[in-house]
């Protein structure tokens, strides 16, 4: 055993005879040893390595711990402190010889694994830091380097390691410290966002750290000339290859993607800027690191990652980590100090983001809790903190044992910051989320609106409808508005809030340009009306998600109604092309899942007035979707300058009769609907309007008795002679009705229901948006609770709206069909 452990102190040192065989010609019948080979030997290494990764990831996974745990773990189980004490099993496996190959392709795999890092670091965040994550990080890189210093040196003063040491205690895995804030759903906190932002910065610190030390130990004479020498490329790296690069880039073809060609010419790029770096006298990883930073493109960025990860991270970051257990060993630890002096050294070690996060909570007004959280959350350790130890043994600044102290401790910090932020969770709110929807809204409370926008195309058109929206001291609005972002390039998952006062950046990025003409946009509307506040927030995510962020958003702010813009837009020639398909399965989820009422938006060229609509249509077909949409118009009728026709489509006894009770499959919700209560309701809120509203001249309400879907669609086509500015229906979540029975068949956009599809077809000239409402049910799906419509009381806290005039009767309006006069419409009192 102690001739195992000499070999593995001194394998950087020791020359080794082996034979010199890359692979059998024969097979089994060559010779008794199929293994002596390199290639056939190194599958089987990777191979155990993957393996061992895997199995430990999902062995973990009830604990929440995240993969780098296992990745270690596994690399630890295989080396001398587990299955290599079996004298069989490492020479077998891993006999010292290997280490030609394994080597090698460890380094290989830092190489890349660094450009990816450098891919996704987003520098310019740092700029956006607050000074609290300021504080907190300069003092999480100085106290926890200086003290992992001193510790070093009364742990084993005899070599230059302290600067490994100190590096590793420095640096937090940004990574790894994403994946468990997510996990406990503490991402959009403050705890979450200042150890986010501190990591971030510490990050940066840590490559200078291991610039230093490569020079340090590498050439120590030569100092100078090393770090100067990375300065150099550094600086030639941003001014000149930046440079040239975008210029590429703008020569590409939009749209057309990037060449086989340039990719590899942009991963033999990373290869040469390790050569560089490492004839500079630090480490070819530096070169490749720098090299991912200068990627100018998101676009070029995405591409990259998506070819590479999925290799770098799943196969050769094995075999790195493989390496990291290799040289580690436990026996090592206490051969010549004691377990009490070691169980020390990892207290303190582990203590040290914690006591720098105390420190700034002394001199600032951080709560003594949350820095303890903070300083937990950033003891999270990743790949980051492997590589400058593993570089430390690589440079001899490490022995054996102040390699594996230093693994140990780090193994620690990151497993216990999982079950430590537990209490740190944010207690859910315990004020009741009642008001879902307009219908039961109070007329003097607040009206909460979230507002999603996929590009600034959608902006006119969601602010002249919340123009309409009648927004007074008595009644106010406060917006949300959400700018909705694709996860890409160097972004990680994130939501932002925008502070108005905020100076933007002199040269902002696309993303950034774009959340400051939001921010200008809802300001003015915030400043030219009564009773309006704004609020804009950025969320970056994956479109896969999308629609879960907004929910969230909309249940965190409480929201009464959303508005989704629609995934079409309109041509100069009249037509509705996509602009994004994936906002259309956004657009889907969120229907679905959302925790209030819903409302997409189609612009038909509206938006080009630049003014809110004042002849608004709400056509009525009954149901809660209905009831949902007539209630938005009524509160934009009070509006003086707003008039409102209000059509309700009745089937004559004609019509044909359908099953009056459908499930609703297309939402996969557990609802039923009863058209007999329906009915009731409808007819009882309809009442009601017309009740309140039957001394107002802007107002008009007709009836129409129809027999079958083509006079309905008539019906509505000769509404468009009247030059509506806005129509807004109900999407008729679980109605069936003989006037919209044939148009469901024909939908080509099922969510928004068959009139909302109508109205977006080409069939109509005239320029108009249409507004889709969906009104929120509980349901299993959304709230665990058995429920369906024909158990909510629709009119439980509905009050009635005032009329705004004083006028009598109703206008009628005769020319809305060809019928007989005596089905033409039937006004009612």
């Amino acid at each position: 055993m102690a001739q195992d452990l000499l070999d593995l102190d001194k394998l950087n040192k020791t020359i080794l005879c082996y034979a010199e065989t890359v692979y059998r010609i024969n097979g089994v019948w060559e010779g008794p040893d199929p293994l002596t080979p390199f290639i056939p030997l190194f599958f089987i290494q990777i191979t155990l390595a993957i393996m061992f990764t895997r199995l430990l990831v999902f062995a973990l996974k009830p604990f929440n711990q995240p993969s780098i745990v296992a990745e270690i773990l596994s690399g630890i189980i295989l080396g001398p402190s587990v299955f290599g004490r079996n004298n069989g099993f490492r020479k077998l496996i891993f006999p010292s010889y290997t280490y030609k190959v394994l080597e090698p392709m460890a380094h290989l795999a830092l190489v890349y694994y660094a450009f990816l890092v450098g891919l996704r670091m987003d520098i310019k965040a740092i700029q956006r830091t607050g000074s609290k994550a300021v504080n907190i990080a300069v003092a999480g890189t100085i106290i926890p380097f200086s003290l992992g210093s001193v510790l070093y040196f009364v742990f084993q003063g005899d070599r230059a390691g302290f600067i490994f040491w100190g590096a590793a205690l420095t640096v937090t895995g940004f990574s790894v410290l994403a994946e468990i804030l997510e996990k406990q759903e503490i991402t959009n906190t403050e705890i979450g966002k200042t150890a986010m932002a501190s990591a971030l910065i510490n990050d940066v610190c840590a490559w200078c750290f291991l610039a230093l030390g490569f020079a340090i130990t590498g050439s120590p004479r030569n100092i100078h000339w090393s770090l100067l020498c990375t300065i150099v490329f550094v600086l030639l790296s941003v001014y000149y290859i930046r440079p040239c690069l975008k210029w590429v880039i703008r020569k590409t073809p939009e749209g057309q993607g990037y060449s086989e060609f340039y990719i590899c010419s942009v991963l033999t790029g990373v290869a040469f800027s390790g050569v560089i770096t490492d004839a500079c006298g630090t480490h070819p990883m530096v070169g490749a690191f720098v090299f991912g930073l200068v990627i100018p493109s998101e676009v070029l960025e995405a591409a990259l990652i998506e070819r590479l990860e999925d290799f770098v991270v799943g196969i050769f970051m094995p075999v790195f980590f493989m390496v990291c257990g290799l040289r580690t060993n436990v026996d090592t630890v206490s051969d010549q100090t004691s377990w009490i002096v070691v169980a020390f050294v990892i207290i303190l070690a582990c203590t040290a983001k914690i006591l720098c996060a105390l420190t700034v909570s002394l001199f600032s007004n951080i709560p003594a809790k949350e820095a303890i959280a903070v300083g937990i959350l950033t003891n999270t350790k990743g790949a980051m903190a492997m590589i400058i130890l593993e570089a430390g043994q690589t440079q001899v600044a490490l022995n054996t044992q102040t390699y594996s102290v230093m693994v140990i401790a780090i193994l620690l910090m990151t497993m216990v910051v999982m079950p430590a932020t537990i209490t740190y969770r944010p207690s859910k709110n315990l004020v009741p989320y009642k008001r879902r929807t307009i219908e039961k809204a109070k007329s003097d409370e607040e009206l909460r609106v979230l507002a999603c926008i996929y590009n600034t195309r959608n902006i006119p058109s969601i602010i002249n409808l919340l123009r309409a929206s009648n927004a007074t001291n008595r009644s106010p609005i406060r917006v949300f508005a959400l700018q909705l972002v694709e996860l890409v390039g160097r972004a990680t998952a994130s939501l932002v809030v925008h502070s108005t006062h905020k100076v933007g950046p002199r040269n902002p990025s696309n993303v950034e340009a774009q959340a400051d003409h939001i921010i200008s946009a809802f300001d003015n509307y915030e400043l030219q009306s009564d009773g309006v506040t704004t609020q804009a927030l950025t969320a970056r995510c994956a479109y896969s998600t999308m629609d879960e962020d907004i929910c969230n958003v909309a249940k965190d702010k409480r929201s009464t109604f959303i508005i989704i813009p629609f995934h079409k837009q309109r041509t100069l020639d009249g037509e509705m092309e996509d602009i994004n398909p994936a906002f259309r399965s956004v657009n889907e989820g969120v229907l679905e899942n959302a925790p209030c009422s819903v409302g997409i938006l189609i612009d038909r060229g509206l938006q080009e007035s630049n003014d809110h609509a004042h002849n608004i249509a709400m056509l009525y077909f009954g149901g809660p979707d209905d009831r949902e949409a007539l209630s938005y118009a009524w509160r934009m009728a009070e509006n003086s300058d707003i008039s409102l026709t209000v059509a309700r489509f009745t089937p004559s006894s004609n019509a044909d009769e359908l099953d009056p009770v459908e499930l609703v499959a297309e939402t996969h919700m557990t609802l039923q609907i009863d058209s007999e209560r329906e009915t009731l309701l409808d007819e009882d809120y309809l009442n009601k309007f017309k009740t309140a509203t039957a001394n107002d001249k802007s107002i008009i309400y007709i009836e129409l008795m129809l027999n079958d879907e083509e006079e309905a669609v008539n019906a509505i086509k000769s509404m468009d002679e009247r030059n509506h500015d806005l129509y807004i229906v109900g999407k008729g979540t679980g109605i069936r009705s003989p006037l919209t029975a044939g148009l469901a068949d024909w939908c080509d956009c099922p969510e928004l229901g068959p009139i909302g599809d109508l109205l977006v077809t080409s069939e109509f000239e005239s320029a108009f948006s249409v507004l889709v409402v969906q009104q929120y049910i509980r349901s299993n799906k959304r709230d665990g609770s058995e429920s369906s419509a024909s158990s909510v009381d629709y009119r439980q806290e509905m009050e009635l709206r005032p009329s705004v005039s004083e006028s009598d009767g109703f206008e009628s309006i005769t020319s809305l069909t060809t019928r007989d006069q005596n089905n033409r419409m039937a006004l009612q009192d």
